[in-house]
């Protein structure tokens, strides 16, 4: 199986995560929210397929290029 990182395309903090592991995502479903400048940016996933790992936690503070979760496919 091919895998997704999925990484901070901001810096900013984690207000929710939305997915768990072995979750079963779709393209474009919300993996979760983080904060930056007072407003919620939704992170999608980019691809079908199955959170496998999840590197983060609610209210960590995260910078731009950080691994947030992984997608197998």
């Amino acid at each position: 199986m091919a895998q997704e990182i999925i990484e901070a395309p901001i810096t900013g903090t984690v207000i929710s995560i939305e997915v768990g592991l072995g979750d079963k995502v779709a393209e474009g479903d919300v993996l979760l929210y983080i904060e930056s400048m007072k407003m919620e940016n939704p992170i999608l996933a980019p691809v079908d397929g199955t959170v496998t790992e999840i590197n983060i936690a609610a209210e960590q503070v995260v910078e731009t290029g950080v691994h947030l979760m992984t997608i197998e496919y």
